[in-house]
């Protein structure tokens, strides 16, 4: 076996780090081969469909489902802690402006820097275990109201401020909107909301662990992290598998589209998984929400998803290519009145809870990430020539 300088045995790893453990967690799981996923002990598709966000919140930074008042209790929490301080306000048409073009969760990150600021958040490392979660629930309550404000902005509108009497969904949508919120869309963005809370050790989420083993603040955790799912390889997908059904735009030309795609190399957004080997079980739960609904709309990303997967099974022989949770996801929130700049952001809205906890299970191991990279480079010790 190989060794560093400091005779540290090198470990050989897939590109990647696929399929390479990294830590212990009490979060959740993913498995793969079976198609299923859980939070804690519960599989998260089950909670999505009986469970409210607030509750699956309180299960992955508390460790436990709440009770009735419990819940009602940790939900009027949440909703106090929405309202931002007045210096982020003040700065967020100049953060909009900005990011115009880039869309607001560019700004999220910048936003979210300054609200760790104003709010004072210390390094992880120098507070209690008590204090940590409290930053971590307040980051997460002010993420809907920063993306919203963000939105509006970007399109010279006033931002919406936060109502405390409304869910974390209905209120998400009334502060993009500036509507009362149809209940039946309140519940089918919250049920997407819950089934993409957390998901393994993706990008984003090993990026905030990756922060977190730093002792860095809250917010520091959840920038990295959002910078991370901003790349379309992660968490740019939903809009763009929408962008597919566009771009087909009626049955008749679906497998031409899709055949002379596969055979240029191109992927086929809104299909495969990292690690799903059968079919996404988000996919699953999404697809029946958007059949709840109906409409030409549905009818036609059925259609494509069927023809789709009969071509790369065509196509690709031996690989398990399904629908992922990006197709149905984008079908779903167009169903539900987002536009598809916000659908990444949703994405974000959701998946906070699940980077915060898993920043505060990081928090709790004083131990760095810190691996080694091989060098490959030029033959080192070089004389340096002067450049007189």
């Amino acid at each position: 076996m190989a060794t560093n300088r400091t005779d540290t045995p090198l470990i050989e790893t897939p590109r990647g780090l696929a399929g390479v453990v990294v830590a212990e967690t009490e979060i959740g799981d993913v498995r793969g081969r079976e198609g299923f996923y859980h939070y804690r002990q519960y599989p998260a598709v089950d909670l999505a469909r009986t469970r409210g966000f607030e509750d699956v919140w309180h299960l992955l930074v508390h460790g436990a489902l709440p009770d009735a008042r419990r819940g009602a209790a940790f939900a009027a929490e949440t909703a106090a802690l929405r309202r931002l301080p007045a210096e982020v306000r003040a700065a967020l048409p100049a953060i909009a402006e900005a990011g115009r073009l880039a869309g607001p969760l560019a700004g999220l990150r910048t936003a979210l820097s300054l609200l760790g600021a104003a709010r004072g958040f210390r390094p992880v490392y120098d507070i209690d275990p008590d204090q940590r979660r409290a930053d971590a629930v307040a980051a997460c309550a002010a993420v809907p109201t920063l993306l919203t404000a963000l939105y509006r902005l970007g399109r010279g509108l006033d931002p919406v401020e936060p109502r405390e009497d409304l869910s974390y969904a209905a209120n998400y949508l009334y502060m993009l909107t500036g509507s009362e919120p149809d209940p039946r869309r309140v519940r089918a963005v919250e049920q997407y909301l819950i089934s993409t809370i957390d998901h393994g050790f993706n990008a984003s989420t090993f990026t905030a662990r990756v922060i977190a083993s730093t002792g860095a603040d809250v917010t520091a955790c959840l920038t990295g992290a959002v910078g991370a799912l901003s790349g379309p390889l992660h968490g740019g997908a939903p809009s763009r598998a929408l962008d597919t059904l566009d771009a087909i735009g009626t049955p008749d030309r679906i497998d031409a589209w899709i055949r002379a795609r596969v055979l240029a190399g191109d992927r086929i957004m809104g299909f495969g998984h990292a690690v799903y080997r059968t079919e996404d079980p988000r996919s699953r739960m999404l697809r029946e929400i958007a059949l709840g609904f109906g409409g030409p709309r549905v009818d036609f990303a059925v259609e494509v998803e069927r023809r789709v997967e009969a071509l790369l099974a065509e196509l690709k022989p031996g690989r398990e290519l399904h629908t992922n949770v990006e197709f149905y996801a984008g079908v779903v929130m167009e169903l539900c009145g987002l536009p598809r700049e916000m659908f990444t952001p949703t994405f974000a809205a959701a998946r906070v809870v699940g980077w915060s906890a898993n920043i505060l299970e990081q928090a709790a191991d004083p131990k760095i990430i810190r691996p080694v990279a091989r060098y490959v480079g030029p033959k080192p010790q070089v004389p340096v020539a002067s450049g007189r």
